[in-house]
This record gives structure tokens, sequence and C-alpha cells, in this order.
């Protein structure tokens, strides 16, 4: 006969493996399956400095190792394995991978949202050497210095704004004459001594000496460029969600996002959806983590109505 787990969860991040300690310790079999390696979007961190219980901060890949060294501490099972399609609509859920089809009784899924890249040369190389894409995680490290962030949404503007309150200075590069940030935030990043703006604008590089010095930037108007001087860089062009596996089988908001509420449920009896790939206002590795701990209350109900 085959196994049925309790529970799968679909993610190792700090949504998944939060998910797992509380729902192992619940008494429930649980499986969580990871792409890559514990951690999930933690392990680009080299410093990580808002997560509470660590003082002197801590390195995202140790902190996603103890996460899933704590899951399955109280017996929490992990396969590092890619999921290529599920099937969510029965009691009895199929999540396949290349290797096998595993059942669940009730599915979470936490499988993050990755930050857009802009596919410059030596961006990734230069991820915590100056380049970043959290100011709220990584501002502090530029606390009266310059800084240079690229978009113009929601993301760029709430960036920028936070930033102006920690660095020097703050150039903000938009390829358009206007910010596409909803108004509310138009008047304060307009009114702030210490930031300035660069209109019709992108960054074709960023300029580097083992960290990052400078971006060259390029008018979308003539074509013209010219440098700018700079001690960090985000890129605030928003994020992907990782929810095409889902489509069809979940309702997903028009951004990509699962819908799913402070409950975690979704539209799907016995699927919940954690951490940053749900929708919310606030994307955290300590918001993932409190998604973590009130899911299990959810699965708990409804496996006990189970029959």
């Amino acid at each position: 006969m085959e196994k049925i787990y309790d529970v799968i969860v679909i993610g190792g991040g700090p949504a998944g493996y939060t998910s797992a300690i509380y729902t192992t310790r619940a008494g429930f079999d649980t499986l969580v399956l990871e792409k890559f390696s514990s951690g999930g979007q933690m392990t680009q961190t080299s410093q990580i400095d808002n997560y509470p219980g660590f003082p002197d901060g801590v390195d995202g890949f140790e902190l996603g190792n103890k996460m899933q060294q704590g899951a399955e501490r109280f017996g929490a099972k992990t396969v590092q394995t890619e999921v290529i399609k599920v099937n969510l609509q029965d009691k009895i859920k199929k999540i396949t991978t290349p290797d096998e089809v595993l059942l669940a009784h009730a599915v979470i899924v936490a499988t993050g949202a990755e930050h857009r890249h802009l596919g410059l040369e030596n961006e990734a190389e230069l991820i915590g050497k100056g380049v970043g894409y959290c100011a709220a995680c990584d501002g502090m490290f530029y606390k009266g210095k310059t800084v240079v962030v690229i978009g113009g949404g929601n993301s760029a503007a709430a960036d920028a704004l936070l930033l102006s309150n920690i660095c020097k200075e703050v150039i903000v590069v938009h390829r358009r004459d206007t910010l596409r940030a909803e108004r509310f935030y138009h008047e304060p990043l307009l009114k702030a001594e210490n930031v300035k703006f660069e209109w019709n604008s992108t960054v074709c590089e960023i300029l580097a000496d083992n960290k990052v010095t400078g971006v060259k930037i390029k008018s979308t108007a003539n074509g013209t460029e010219k440098e700018i001087q700079t001690d960090g860089v985000f890129i605030s062009i928003g994020r992907t969600p990782q929810t095409e596996l889902f489509r069809g089988e979940l309702d997903i908001d028009k951004n990509g996002y699962i819908i799913a509420d402070e409950t975690t449920k979704t539209n799907v009896n016995g699927v919940f959806a954690v951490g940053d790939v749900r929708t919310k206002p606030v994307r955290q590795i300590v918001t993932a983590t409190a998604d973590g701990a009130s899911v299990s209350h959810f699965v708990e109900e409804y496996l006990a109505n189970l029959q």
C-alpha cells in the first residue's frame, strides 16, 4: 500500500521549515520537498540583521540549515527534489517529482517569490557586495552613504523612502519620466531633500572593484550614457512568485500570488499557502515564519475533520 503523508510541504525556506516544525510537533508525518538548498532566498544573503534572536546577525545559509535541523529534530523529513506536477483537487493530493509520485492528505505551498533581476553581466557576483534587492534587509549597511534605487513602482518607492531615512543620498533611476508607484508615495519622495531622480534612464552596467563603486546609466530619450558613483545598488523592480506549478489548481491573483489570507487557506480544501508565495502586504523572513506557525493550526483542524 502506498504511503500517504499527513503533510507535504513544497519549499524549504523559512515558511516551509517553520511549517514543518509546527506540524511535526503536532504529531503529523511531514515531508519537505526542496529543489535547491534549505533557506530559500536567505541563502543569497551573507548577513541577516533583522531576524530576532541573532543580535550580531546571521548568515542566511546558516539560518536555513538551522531551520532544517530544527524541523528534522522533531521528525520532519527532507527530500531534495523538484516538483514537476501537482494534483490537488482530491482528498488525497498527488505531488509528482522526476522520481516518484508522493501522496498526502494536506499540502502546504511554500515556494516563495524571487526578486526580479536586471540580468546585467556582473549582477549575480555582486550580490552582498553592493547589490541588494531588499532595503528593509540591507539598508543599514549603507547608513550615511549613497545608494541607487532602480525602479519606479511601489517596491522602488517604498525602498527609496526607507533608505532616505538612513542614507546620505538616494538616487532613483527610472525608465519613465514619472513614478508608476501609487500616488501617496510621490509627495514624500519628491519633497525629500536627499532623494534625487534620474528620469528616462536605465542602468546598463554596474561598476565595481570587488564591490560596487557606481553605475552607468543610459538615457531612454537619446541614448547618452553617464556614470554615477554609489556605495550600493538596490534593484527594486518587483518579484516573481513561484506559482506556475499551481495555475489551474489554485486561485492566483493578477500579480501571480496564491490567494490566501491570514488563515493560509487557499480555495482548495487541504491546501495552504505560506510565506512570500501568498497574497500579503509585507514579505520578510519573520512574516514567513509567522505563516509557518499559523498554518499548523488550520492543518490540524482540516485533518481532524477528514472522513
